[in-house]
Protein backbone atom coordinates (compact mmCIF):
# COMPACT_ATOMS: atom_id res chain seq x y z
CA UNK A 1 0.00 0.00 0.00
CA UNK A 2 0.76 3.29 -0.45
CA UNK A 3 1.66 4.91 3.24
CA UNK A 4 1.88 8.13 4.96
CA UNK A 5 3.70 7.27 8.29
CA UNK A 6 3.23 9.28 11.04
CA UNK A 7 5.64 9.18 14.47
CA UNK A 8 8.20 10.93 16.27
CA UNK A 9 10.11 9.34 19.36
CA UNK A 10 12.06 6.11 19.48
CA UNK A 11 8.65 3.71 19.95
CA UNK A 12 7.63 4.47 16.66
CA UNK A 13 10.61 3.98 14.66
CA UNK A 14 10.66 -0.48 14.58
CA UNK A 15 7.08 0.48 13.21
CA UNK A 16 8.72 2.33 10.58
CA UNK A 17 11.07 -0.13 9.74
CA UNK A 18 8.59 -2.65 9.58
CA UNK A 19 6.33 -1.00 7.04
CA UNK A 20 9.73 -0.17 5.11
CA UNK A 21 10.53 -4.09 5.79
CA UNK A 22 6.92 -5.58 4.10
CA UNK A 23 7.15 -3.72 0.83
CA UNK A 24 5.21 -1.18 2.05
CA UNK A 25 5.47 2.54 -0.27
CA UNK A 26 6.12 5.25 2.43
CA UNK A 27 4.84 8.39 0.57
CA UNK A 28 6.04 10.93 3.23
CA UNK A 29 7.42 10.37 6.30
CA UNK A 30 5.99 13.10 8.82
CA UNK A 31 7.07 13.59 12.60
CA UNK A 32 8.07 16.67 15.11
CA UNK A 33 10.34 19.59 14.09
CA UNK A 34 14.15 18.98 15.31
CA UNK A 35 14.69 20.46 18.46
CA UNK A 36 17.53 22.06 20.50
CA UNK A 37 19.12 19.58 22.54
CA UNK A 38 22.73 19.18 24.58
CA UNK A 39 25.07 21.52 26.11
CA UNK A 40 25.46 23.17 22.60
CA UNK A 41 21.75 23.21 21.86
CA UNK A 42 21.79 22.43 18.69
CA UNK A 43 18.75 21.37 16.60
CA UNK A 44 18.88 17.75 16.81
CA UNK A 45 16.05 15.79 14.72
CA UNK A 46 13.79 13.11 16.08
CA UNK A 47 13.85 9.38 16.13
CA UNK A 48 11.97 9.21 13.42
CA UNK A 49 13.53 11.70 11.57
CA UNK A 50 17.01 10.08 11.66
CA UNK A 51 15.83 6.85 10.83
CA UNK A 52 13.78 8.18 7.65
CA UNK A 53 17.01 9.64 6.57
CA UNK A 54 18.89 6.54 6.40
CA UNK A 55 15.86 4.73 4.67
CA UNK A 56 16.19 7.48 2.11
CA UNK A 57 12.37 8.43 3.13
CA UNK A 58 10.96 11.84 2.40
CA UNK A 59 10.78 13.99 5.42
CA UNK A 60 8.84 16.90 6.50
CA UNK A 61 8.26 18.07 9.74
CA UNK A 62 4.99 21.15 10.21
CA UNK A 63 4.90 22.73 13.49
CA UNK A 64 0.89 21.94 13.05
CA UNK A 65 -1.03 20.74 9.99
CA UNK A 66 -3.56 23.68 10.61
CA UNK A 67 -2.70 25.71 7.44
CA UNK A 68 -4.41 25.12 4.32
CA UNK A 69 -0.88 24.83 2.09
CA UNK A 70 0.35 21.76 4.29
CA UNK A 71 -2.89 20.10 4.20
CA UNK A 72 -3.08 20.05 0.43
CA UNK A 73 0.56 19.01 0.77
CA UNK A 74 -0.52 16.20 2.62
CA UNK A 75 -3.48 15.60 0.51
CA UNK A 76 -1.32 16.07 -2.98
CA UNK A 77 0.54 12.39 -1.35
CA UNK A 78 -2.52 10.40 -3.07
CA UNK A 79 -1.74 7.97 -0.03
CA UNK A 80 -3.84 4.95 0.43
CA UNK A 81 -3.38 5.23 4.44
CA UNK A 82 -1.97 6.92 7.15
CA UNK A 83 -0.24 4.97 9.75
CA UNK A 84 0.20 7.20 13.22
CA UNK A 85 2.40 6.13 16.36
CA UNK A 86 2.98 8.50 18.28
CA UNK A 87 3.06 11.13 16.52
CA UNK A 88 2.54 14.12 18.55
CA UNK A 89 -0.22 16.23 16.91
CA UNK A 90 -3.61 15.86 16.71
CA UNK A 91 -5.04 15.52 13.08
CA UNK A 92 -7.27 18.06 11.71
CA UNK A 93 -10.33 16.77 9.52
CA UNK A 94 -9.13 17.57 6.12
CA UNK A 95 -5.69 15.46 6.98
CA UNK A 96 -8.19 12.51 8.31
CA UNK A 97 -10.14 12.22 5.51
CA UNK A 98 -6.83 12.83 2.68
CA UNK A 99 -6.21 9.14 2.70
CA UNK A 100 -8.09 6.69 0.60
CA UNK A 101 -8.96 4.82 3.78
CA UNK A 102 -8.36 7.06 6.85
CA UNK A 103 -5.62 7.05 9.17
CA UNK A 104 -4.66 4.61 10.98
CA UNK A 105 -3.44 4.51 14.64
CA UNK A 106 -1.10 2.35 16.67
CA UNK A 107 -1.73 3.21 20.91
CA UNK A 108 -0.11 1.49 23.53
CA UNK A 109 -3.49 0.32 25.82
CA UNK A 110 -6.18 -1.18 26.12
CA UNK A 111 -8.53 1.25 25.00
CA UNK A 112 -10.62 2.80 26.32
CA UNK A 113 -8.35 2.60 29.33
CA UNK A 114 -5.61 5.12 29.29
CA UNK A 115 -6.49 7.17 26.50
CA UNK A 116 -4.12 9.92 25.84
CA UNK A 117 -0.07 11.11 26.53
CA UNK A 118 1.59 8.55 28.91
CA UNK A 119 -0.84 4.98 28.61
CA UNK A 120 2.40 2.74 29.39
CA UNK A 121 3.53 4.71 32.29
CA UNK A 122 0.08 4.64 33.76
CA UNK A 123 -0.30 1.18 33.20
CA UNK A 124 2.14 0.37 35.60
CA UNK A 125 2.18 2.81 37.70
CA UNK A 126 -1.54 1.83 38.13
CA UNK A 127 -1.07 -1.10 38.79
CA UNK A 128 -2.49 -3.04 35.54
CA UNK A 129 -2.24 -6.86 35.37
CA UNK A 130 -2.20 -6.29 31.65
CA UNK A 131 -2.02 -3.64 28.70
CA UNK A 132 -1.64 -4.40 24.74
CA UNK A 133 -2.09 -2.47 21.82
CA UNK A 134 -4.55 -1.61 19.92
CA UNK A 135 -5.43 -0.41 16.14
CA UNK A 136 -7.51 2.12 15.76
CA UNK A 137 -9.31 3.90 12.62
CA UNK A 138 -8.43 7.52 13.86
CA UNK A 139 -11.42 9.90 14.46
CA UNK A 140 -11.26 13.78 15.07
CA UNK A 141 -10.45 13.72 19.24
CA UNK A 142 -8.31 12.08 21.70
CA UNK A 143 -7.89 8.54 20.90
CA UNK A 144 -11.95 7.99 20.50
CA UNK A 145 -11.80 6.10 16.94
CA UNK A 146 -13.46 2.42 16.91
CA UNK A 147 -10.73 -0.71 16.96
CA UNK A 148 -9.81 -2.36 14.50
CA UNK A 149 -7.47 -4.67 16.16
CA UNK A 150 -5.93 -5.08 19.66
CA UNK A 151 -3.72 -7.56 21.19
CA UNK A 152 -3.52 -7.84 25.03
CA UNK A 153 0.20 -8.28 27.02
CA UNK A 154 0.78 -9.12 30.78
CA UNK A 155 2.84 -6.79 32.75
CA UNK A 156 5.75 -8.47 34.42
CA UNK A 157 5.62 -7.85 38.15
CA UNK A 158 9.11 -6.17 37.86
CA UNK A 159 8.53 -4.74 34.71
CA UNK A 160 9.40 -1.14 34.07
CA UNK A 161 8.19 1.71 31.32
CA UNK A 162 11.44 0.90 29.15
CA UNK A 163 11.02 -2.74 28.70
CA UNK A 164 7.08 -2.49 28.35
CA UNK A 165 7.76 0.94 25.96
CA UNK A 166 10.11 -1.90 23.42
CA UNK A 167 7.44 -4.72 23.92
CA UNK A 168 4.74 -2.66 23.11
CA UNK A 169 6.54 -1.22 20.34
CA UNK A 170 7.67 -4.57 18.78
CA UNK A 171 3.94 -5.88 18.93
CA UNK A 172 2.71 -2.38 17.65
CA UNK A 173 4.65 -2.69 14.58
CA UNK A 174 3.30 -6.86 14.16
CA UNK A 175 -0.09 -5.49 14.18
CA UNK A 176 -0.54 -2.96 12.26
CA UNK A 177 0.98 -5.35 9.19
CA UNK A 178 -1.68 -7.57 9.99
CA UNK A 179 -4.16 -4.52 9.83
CA UNK A 180 -3.15 -3.36 6.41
CA UNK A 181 -2.78 -6.71 4.65
CA UNK A 182 -6.64 -7.31 6.21
CA UNK A 183 -8.11 -4.19 6.11
CA UNK A 184 -10.49 -4.52 3.76
CA UNK A 185 -12.30 -7.52 6.24
CA UNK A 186 -11.78 -5.96 9.23
CA UNK A 187 -14.75 -4.56 11.83
CA UNK A 188 -14.16 -1.61 13.26
CA UNK A 189 -15.84 -1.91 17.07
CA UNK A 190 -16.67 1.66 18.90
CA UNK A 191 -15.17 2.13 22.11
CA UNK A 192 -17.48 1.49 24.77
CA UNK A 193 -17.93 4.21 27.07
CA UNK A 194 -17.72 2.12 30.41
CA UNK A 195 -14.29 2.47 31.58
CA UNK A 196 -12.90 5.18 29.97
CA UNK A 197 -9.80 6.93 31.40
CA UNK A 198 -7.03 9.31 30.67
CA UNK A 199 -2.90 8.50 30.82
CA UNK A 200 -2.08 12.26 31.40
CA UNK A 201 1.01 13.43 30.55
CA UNK A 202 4.03 12.66 32.91
CA UNK A 203 5.22 15.51 35.69
CA UNK A 204 8.04 15.52 37.09
CA UNK A 205 6.58 16.40 40.44
CA UNK A 206 4.81 13.41 40.19
CA UNK A 207 8.47 11.60 40.78
CA UNK A 208 9.11 12.21 44.01
CA UNK A 209 9.11 9.11 46.08
CA UNK A 210 7.58 9.49 49.45
CA UNK A 211 8.77 6.36 51.94
CA UNK A 212 5.63 6.25 54.36
CA UNK A 213 3.61 5.58 51.27
CA UNK A 214 2.91 1.84 51.21
CA UNK A 215 5.48 -0.44 48.68
CA UNK A 216 3.04 -1.36 46.13
CA UNK A 217 2.59 1.95 45.31
CA UNK A 218 6.49 2.99 45.89
CA UNK A 219 7.73 0.26 43.52
CA UNK A 220 4.72 1.06 40.94
CA UNK A 221 6.12 4.76 40.98
CA UNK A 222 9.76 3.79 40.91
CA UNK A 223 8.82 1.60 37.68
CA UNK A 224 6.56 3.17 36.25
CA UNK A 225 8.54 6.29 35.76
CA UNK A 226 11.74 4.65 35.01
CA UNK A 227 13.59 5.36 33.04
CA UNK A 228 11.95 9.32 32.36
CA UNK A 229 11.91 11.37 34.26
CA UNK A 230 13.09 8.52 36.93
CA UNK A 231 11.65 8.41 40.52
CA UNK A 232 14.12 10.15 42.80
CA UNK A 233 15.04 10.56 46.52
CA UNK A 234 17.27 13.13 48.10
CA UNK A 235 19.98 11.90 50.04
CA UNK A 236 22.91 13.87 51.97
CA UNK A 237 22.00 16.79 49.46
CA UNK A 238 22.10 14.49 46.20
CA UNK A 239 19.38 13.74 44.30
CA UNK A 240 19.22 9.55 43.17
CA UNK A 241 17.06 8.16 40.97
CA UNK A 242 15.52 4.88 41.35
CA UNK A 243 15.23 3.05 38.85
CA UNK A 244 13.75 -0.43 39.39
CA UNK A 245 12.52 -2.41 42.22
CA UNK A 246 10.81 -5.18 43.38
CA UNK A 247 8.28 -6.01 46.16
CA UNK A 248 9.87 -7.73 49.32
CA UNK A 249 8.81 -8.75 53.09
CA UNK A 250 9.95 -6.72 55.27
CA UNK A 251 8.94 -4.15 57.93
CA UNK A 252 10.59 -1.31 59.84
CA UNK A 253 10.24 2.73 60.36
CA UNK A 254 9.38 4.27 56.61
CA UNK A 255 12.97 4.81 54.53
CA UNK A 256 14.81 2.49 57.10
CA UNK A 257 17.28 0.41 55.63
CA UNK A 258 16.55 -3.36 56.10
CA UNK A 259 19.77 -5.43 55.44
CA UNK A 260 22.75 -5.00 52.94
CA UNK A 261 20.60 -5.62 49.44
CA UNK A 262 19.18 -2.08 49.51
CA UNK A 263 15.61 -3.23 51.17
CA UNK A 264 14.12 -0.26 52.16
CA UNK A 265 10.71 -0.18 54.58
CA UNK A 266 7.80 1.61 53.39
CA UNK A 267 4.58 2.74 54.91
CA UNK A 268 3.72 -0.93 54.41
CA UNK A 269 5.85 -3.96 53.51
CA UNK A 270 9.26 -2.53 51.61
CA UNK A 271 11.09 -2.74 48.41
CA UNK A 272 14.51 -3.85 47.25
CA UNK A 273 15.90 -1.46 44.95
CA UNK A 274 18.12 -3.02 42.18
CA UNK A 275 18.52 -0.15 39.64
CA UNK A 276 19.70 3.30 41.07
CA UNK A 277 21.31 6.12 39.71
CA UNK A 278 23.70 9.10 41.18
CA UNK A 279 23.54 13.00 40.01
CA UNK A 280 26.29 13.05 36.92
CA UNK A 281 27.21 9.18 37.35
CA UNK A 282 25.76 6.00 34.48
CA UNK A 283 23.08 3.88 36.29
CA UNK A 284 23.96 1.12 38.75
CA UNK A 285 23.35 -2.35 39.73
CA UNK A 286 22.53 -2.16 43.81
CA UNK A 287 25.70 -3.81 44.35
CA UNK A 288 27.46 -1.38 42.43
CA UNK A 289 25.62 1.58 44.08
CA UNK A 290 26.86 0.11 47.34
CA UNK A 291 30.45 0.00 47.15
CA UNK A 292 30.36 3.70 46.30
CA UNK A 293 27.54 4.58 48.82
CA UNK A 294 27.85 2.03 51.95
CA UNK A 295 24.18 1.78 53.66
CA UNK A 296 24.19 -0.26 57.08
CA UNK A 297 21.17 -2.14 58.19
CA UNK A 298 19.24 0.57 59.80
CA UNK A 299 20.49 3.57 58.38
CA UNK A 300 17.99 6.21 56.87
CA UNK A 301 17.89 6.50 52.87
CA UNK A 302 16.66 10.05 51.57
CA UNK A 303 13.05 11.36 51.88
Amino acid sequence: MRVIFMGTPEFSVPVLEALVTAGHDIAAVYCQPPRPAGRGKKLRPTPVHARADELGLLVRHPEKLSAPEDQEDFAALNADVAVVVAYGLLLPQPVLDAPKQGCLNIHASLLPRWRGAAPIHRAIMAGDADTGICIMQMEAGLDIGPVLLCEKTAIGAEETTSQLHDRLSTLGAANILTALERLSELTPIPQPSEGVTYANKIDKAEARITWSDPATEVDRKIRGLSPFPGAFIEHDGQRIKLLASRLVTGDGEAGTVLDDALTIACGSGAVQLTRLQRAGKSAQTASEFLRGLPLAKGARFGS
